[in-house]
């Protein structure tokens, strides 16, 4: 406990984190007040080790291989919520600030997104069973953040909140044309086919997901107004009078934020705009932690906005409206992390322990990021020209009420 204990000393400064060592000593760090109370059980002596030269990666297998384990019945929410509020101590580490080097110097290698790359990388986390995401999200299937009126709606009616206020920022008429830019599982293709009669094309990289969205627009009688395509979205043709992409500028990697911009002001016609909905960061420009790299989202990264901005410059776009969501996603996650929570038997059931410990461990993470750390999701309008979105927002809200008033779903 040599090396752990000397960065841990460091590190715990709020609240306390009790380790018993792989010879049973137990070991204690911390002040005990202003943060949780935390013990594990760290089982070998080289998990020790692991963990002090890179924690952010090895702690999370550690937890996946059953190597560090949670005492008195504690979640692994409980050690991620306590890293959450030590946070700077880590980062301060000497030897943690040279991995951190590296991770920049790598940076634009972890999240290249060629073509064929991007479709193993989106692959990599969709194509699990469909059944798997169908336990913990909402009825609508949507995999993205949620809009909540209150922080006490239910999830659904937060999701259904955000299909209108996405539809309502895009000001549709009958007869116009969309293209979706990273589908989903086909939630907000078919809302705005049924709701507005507009045809829509939209572009995934995973069968999986493409096949459920295929099988939405039957069940919902809209396929002569849909189209789901496996497609990477580079290679998407034609003119739209809207273009809408939600939560995929994340997996496109720094180097491509140029090539997306312009693509979509390509596929944008005269007098057209755009939406695109992404998590943020608050920080400077930075990376992609580890585990979420390795595990979760690879090739993913999540932008600052001098970043997202600075592209838009690049490709001469305006931006006709910036809006900050910034605790809708951390709401939505505590849902899901919850609605696993309780299924998590059926999950370990269909995908094994050792999944299941590692969607413990992302879930928790990724609320705290948005709860503790500096993400937020922001929703941009996208235009040529600068008058091609009104420049009054009022009717957004005017929009989201008559849709609200009908039971738009």
């Amino acid at each position: 406990m040599l090396l752990l204990g000397n960065l841990l000393r460091r590190f715990v400064q709020r609240g306390r984190l009790t380790v018993t060592d792989h010879a049973g000593r137990v070991h204690s760090f911390g002040s005990g007040t202003d943060g949780p109370a935390v013990a594990i059980h760290l089982t070998d002596k080289a998990v020790e080790r692991e963990i002090f030269f890179n924690p952010e990666l090895k702690a999370a297998e550690a937890y996946m291989d059953g190597r560090l384990v949670m005492q008195d019945g504690q979640p692994v929410f409980d050690l991620l919520k306590l890293f959450s509020v030590n946070r700077g101590g880590l980062a301060a580490h000497p030897v943690q600030k040279a991995l951190r080097r590296g991770w920049r110097t790598a940076r634009r290698w972890h999240q290249r997104n060629p073509l064929g790359l991007a479709a193993k990388n989106i692959r990599h986390h969709y194509d699990i069973p469909p059944d798997f995401y169908r336990m913990w999200l909402d009825e609508t299937m949507t995999y993205s953040c949620a809009y909540y009126p209150t922080p006490e709606t239910s999830l659904y009616q937060a999701q259904i909140a955000k299909l209108r206020h996405i539809a309502a920022k895009l000001r549709l008429a009958p007869g116009m044309t969309v293209a979706e830019i990273g589908s989903g599982w086909g939630a907000l293709g078919t809302f705005l086919a049924r709701n507005y009669g507009v045809k829509v094309v939209s572009v995934t990289l995973s069968p999986e997901q493409c096949g459920v969205a295929r099988q939405r627009a039957i069940d919902e009688g809209v396929t002569d107004l849909v189209e789901f395509r496996e497609q990477d979205y580079r290679l998407l043709e034609g003119t739209y009078d809207r273009v809408v992409s939600i939560a995929m500028m994340e997996a496109i990697g720094i180097d491509e934020f140029d090539t997306y911009f312009s693509k979509i002001k390509a596929l944008t016609k005269p007098g057209g705009f755009a939406l695109v909905h992404c998590i943020g960061r608050q920080s400077p420009p930075g990376t992609t932690a580890p585990f979420i790299r390795k595990y979760i989202f690879p090739g993913g990264y999540v932008p600052a906005l001098s970043e997202v901005f600075a592209s838009l410059e690049r490709t001469g776009t305006w931006c006709a409206d910036c809006e900050s969501l910034r605790l809708h996603y951390y709401w939505t996650i505590k849902h899901w992390r919850e609605a696993f929570d309780g299924k998590r038997a059926e999950a370990v059931a269909m995908q094994g322990e050792r999944f299941c410990r590692m969607w413990d461990f992302y879930l928790a993470s990724v609320e705290l990021g948005f709860l503790e750390g500096s993400n937020f999701v922001f929703q941009l309008l996208l235009s040529a020209q600068r008058d091609d979105v009104p420049v009054v927002r009022d009717y957004i809200v005017d929009e989201e009420r008559r849709l609200a008033a009908i039971g738009a779903r």
